[in-house]
């Protein structure tokens, strides 16, 4: 891949400059630009930089910080695709905030093409956002992992990915998924169907990160054999799971007793990941979370990760991140005006 600097006549208060990039590879160049080039559309609109493409050639027109970034950019999602990793508008955006934040972070961050990533059988998954990528490398190094903050940032879904690949690769041999039912509370019993189909409604979101990470076939053969088990944390009292990664979502649900039970269940050779939203509270006024307990009593703790997810880190439609920013700064207006 070539590359060529020149400057370009502007506005004397923000010169202008060309880049163009030469890619080796006609058929991965179409992956990089997308169908209609939208890929490029979104790099000029989020930059402010002309992007136009012809054939395995880019040329790059705008302020010189801006068309640096857009370089970086291209190149970085151009050895992803030699990889054999799939590129669409959604890994664009990722690669945008992440350029962004070297920017920020004088380059202290890992570059596009130096990601965490988590390989299945059904797709690989990379970090698309600096604090993913710092996830991911938690949970390859600790035992314990909890990660606290908003919906959309990649939390449950990277925790099982990460379940998966273990489970996959003979690291453990099951994977258990738990949610405390606050709604059902003690009427779970009285829910119709086996424990199963009871619990269903409270883990849908972990079953479709499981069927994204691994063949339908063998997530159903897995609930069959309990290679992969659906457990309420009700039902999680006086067990020892030994060589399996445990995966408790929506941790901020629980009480101080419960987590405190959940955690010691660890055995040996086992993994586990605590996830959830502390803004999302939904037990009764006045009790205290046992995620944020937890947190605050572990977090310098040998063999314990925790990382706090921001409303910056939301990597759905670009909405949602909008949304979450607006509730907590009405959040904090609130607060102050009741302070």
């Amino acid at each position: 891949m070539r590359k060529m600097d020149r400057p370009s006549s502007g506005a004397a208060e923000m010169p202008l400059i060309e880049r163009t990039l030469e890619f080796d590879d006609n058929r991965l160049t179409s992956d990089l630009y997308g169908q209609f080039d939208q890929n490029l559309a979104v790099i000029e609109q989020r930059l402010g930089v002309e992007a136009s493409a012809r054939g395995t050639i880019v040329a790059l027109r705008g302020p010189k910080e801006a068309v640096a970034l857009a370089g970086e950019i291209l190149e970085g999602l151009y050895q992803r695709l030699r990889r054999g990793e799939e590129i669409g508008v959604s890994e664009v955006e990722a690669a945008i905030r992440l350029v962004n934040a070297r920017s920020a972070h004088q380059g202290q961050l890992p570059g596009i093409a130096g990601l965490a990533q988590i390989a299945t059988r059904r797709r690989t998954v990379t970090a698309r956002s600096p604090n993913q990528d710092r996830y991911l490398r938690l949970l390859n190094n600790h035992e314990l992992v909890f990660a606290t903050g908003p919906a959309g940032t990649g939390k449950t879904y990277l925790a099982v990915a990460h379940a998966a690949s273990l489970l996959e690769r003979g690291a453990v041999d099951r994977i258990v998924l738990s949610r405390p039912a606050v709604e059902a509370g003690e009427r779970l019993g009285f829910l119709p169907g086996d424990m199963r189909e009871k619990v269903d409604p409270y883990l849908r979101p972990l079953y479709d990160a499981l069927y994204d990470m691994m063949p339908p076939e063998r997530v159903e053969r897995g609930l069959q054999t309990n290679a992969i088990e659906i457990a309420p944390l009700a039902f999680m009292r006086g067990r020892t799971l030994a060589n399996a990664a445990v995966i408790l979502d929506e941790a901020q649900n629980c009480t101080p007793m419960q987590m405190k039970m959940f955690l010691t269940r660890l055995g040996e050779g086992g993994r586990m990941i605590v996830t959830g939203d502390p803004s999302q509270v939904d037990l009764p006024s006045g009790q205290m979370s046992g995620l944020a307990d937890a947190v605050a009593r572990l977090s310098s703790t040998a063999g314990v990760g925790t990382i706090a997810f921001k409303s910056a880190d939301v990597v759905r439609h670009p909405l949602v991140q909008r949304i979450v920013e607006a509730y907590e700064g009405s959040g904090e207006r609130s607060d102050a005006a009741s302070g």
